[in-house]
């Protein structure tokens, strides 16, 4: 298991709250962005953690991809694993899911996992290196 060397309240004194949201933003996850309940959804990803690694899903940058239907409020999340040999691979499709589903408003949910591009560190958010330390 992966050891935590540093938390968000660390990170949100060393550089204030503003920043720390904008580090908290992976570089590569595609997202519908101006929905109005995108915000919701990306609090609800940040619930889901690997057992194996006390950071969050979404920061790790796990989630590639968030599109939610103007119309229907239909998600469809595409999503990667740190190796395909996860224990917990079978089931992170479920605990996103049923995270996802709290957003009051939220329609259909489908949760694929994607092995392209393959997951890399490149992929997290800042946060995630500073929490992890792996700068």
């Amino acid at each position: 298991m992966m050891r935590q060397v540093a938390d968000e309240q660390m990170i949100r004194d060393a550089v204030g709250d503003e920043e720390t949201e904008k580090m908290m933003v992976p570089p590569f996850t595609a997202a519908s962005h101006e929905h109005p309940l995108w915000k919701g959804v990306e609090k609800s990803l940040r619930e889901v953690y690997d057992p194996e690694i006390p950071v969050n899903i979404y920061e790790l940058g796990l989630i590639y991809k968030v599109d939610i239907a103007s119309e229907t409020n239909d998600v469809n999340i595409e999503m990667t694993l740190t190796s395909p040999g996860c224990p917990v691979a079978g089931e992170m499709p479920g605990m996103i899911e049923n995270a996802v589903r709290t957003v009051e408003g939220i329609g259909a949910i489908k949760v694929e996992i994607v092995w392209d591009p393959p997951w890399d560190p490149s992929k997290m958010a800042e946060t995630a290196k500073l929490q992890l330390n792996m700068f």
